[in-house]
């Protein structure tokens, strides 16, 4: 037995694919689970009710708020998961092992708490088996600006009785340690400098709904955001931007599979370094106001070399797609990960399905072959998941992934959107 999407025991959901069909057709993104999370957790820095719109339905979502309530967050939400979060009357500042231990966006609830409550007992996060991501720059950061924390029986017991701003500069690149810093230091006393700070999309989105709240901050989207700290923070109505993994998911998926499709309700600006290797491999993209078009039709992918770095460099999250695109592309493409030192573990699945890649030290040696051959296939991780559904989406035959568990985290009703673009794809239990 194993866990399945819903966390239980039991039977494994699987993704059936029928490969070898180009994708045609439009679809909408949904809103960015990295930024929908760190929002979620935002909530509670407010005694005040707070919508938060273009919410994705994925099971982080579903874990976060289930998080939220278990502290006594009143949550409400719609069939299109507009959801309200009323955090009047938080009466327990503890997020449990059970909950956390699924993720590791659970950590953001520690600044937010902190601040608001003088009080956290954070379990230390799990998630996705893709390499070391230390918390210690959440709590180095959090010790200069006051609190008393101790790490114990695999807690963070943090207490403060109001923090203070501080100068805190990065040893590296954190997203998520730059965003929990910043809900915490928004109700810090006095000003707090972030150096070396994040500077993705979804960084900004949560800085843009603090400010919808009240805080004072500037400088976000820049490797120095200064937060001034207010007492309050009040109620807002704020929109969750789009996802852009999930927008350079399926422009991957019709660049293999030599289809033409349409993404609505996309951010472009947010992909460039995307985009740029996805022209380089051949694809013809064309841009509107909020859509991204790609047309791929006649034509086999060039393999691409990639790096991948922080924002705005080529994102990790998208290196096991491009992974899968180089397998199947024209000549040899190499794929550095620089982020994560275990992120290559779809390598051996894609060698299960006919792909010549060789690992050396953190690169990935792509060489292309002119078919992928459809094989049953297991997920390690989320965006190890993706890259296999894209490669059963191009491979010749039937292709079964196993543990989409893993996807269900990160993309919402993938294989309804895949169907709305002429993917031969559905959900199999065994």
């Amino acid at each position: 037995m194993e866990r399945t999407a819903g966390g239980g025991l039991g039977l494994v959901d699987k993704l059936l694919i029928k490969g070898g069909i180009s994708l045609n057709g439009a679809i909408a993104v949904s809103g960015a689970k990295n930024a929908a999370l760190p929002i979620l957790a935002g909530t509670l820095l407010s005694a005040e009710p707070v919508v938060v719109r273009n919410v994705p339905q994925l099971k982080d979502v579903a874990t976060t708020i289930t998080l939220l309530q278990s502290m006594g967050v009143e949550v409400t939400f719609d069939d299109k998961l507009n959801v309200e979060a009323n955090a009047g009357n938080v009466v327990d500042r503890r997020a449990p092992y059970e909950l956390v231990k699924t993720m590791r966006a659970s950590i953001l609830v520690l600044g937010p708490l902190v601040a608001r409550f003088g009080e956290a007992d954070v379990s230390l996060p799990g998630g996705c088996a893709i390499g070391a991501r230390p918390v210690n720059l959440h709590v180095q950061g959090l010790e200069a600006m006051g609190a008393d924390i101790k790490v114990e029986n695999g807690y963070i017991h943090a207490r403060a009785d109001r923090l203070r701003g501080a100068h805190i500069v990065f040893d590296t690149v954190t997203v998520t340690g730059t965003e929990n810093l910043m809900m915490a230091a928004a109700l810090a006393e006095g000003e707090t400098i972030l150096e070396n700070a994040a500077r993705e999309p979804e960084v900004i989105d949560l800085a843009d709904f603090l400010s919808a709240m009240g805080a004072r901050i500037s400088g976000a989207g820049t490797s120095a955001i200064k937060i001034e700290g207010v007492r309050e923070l009040h109620g807002t109505d704020y929109t969750v931007l789009p996802d852009r993994i999930e927008t350079g998911t399926y422009l991957v998926a019709a660049a293999m599979t030599g289809g033409k499709i349409r993404l609505d309700r996309a951010a472009p600006d947010h992909l460039e370094a995307v985009i740029a290797k996805l022209q380089e491999a051949g694809a013809d993209i064309q841009f509107g106001d909020k859509s991204i078009e790609i047309d791929m039709r006649g034509k086999r992918p060039k393999a691409v070399d990639i790096r991948t770095t922080p924002y705005p460099g080529f994102p990790t999250d998208m290196q096991a797609q491009f992974c899968a695109m180089n397998a199947m592309a024209e000549g040899v493409g190499t794929i550095t990960e620089t982020i994560f030192e275990n992120r290559f573990q779809h390598v051996l699945e894609l060698q299960r399905m006919g792909a010549d890649i060789q690992i050396e030290g953190h690169t990935a040696v792509c060489r292309g072959v002119k078919k992928l051959t459809a094989a049953p296939v297991m997920a390690t991780d989320l965006r190890a998941s993706a890259g296999l559904v894209l490669a059963g989406l191009a491979a010749e035959g039937e292709t079964l992934v196993d543990r989409i568990y893993h996807v269900d985290r990160g993309y919402e009703r993938i294989e309804e959107k895949l169907r709305q673009l002429g993917a031969e794809i559905r959900r199999v239990v065994g």
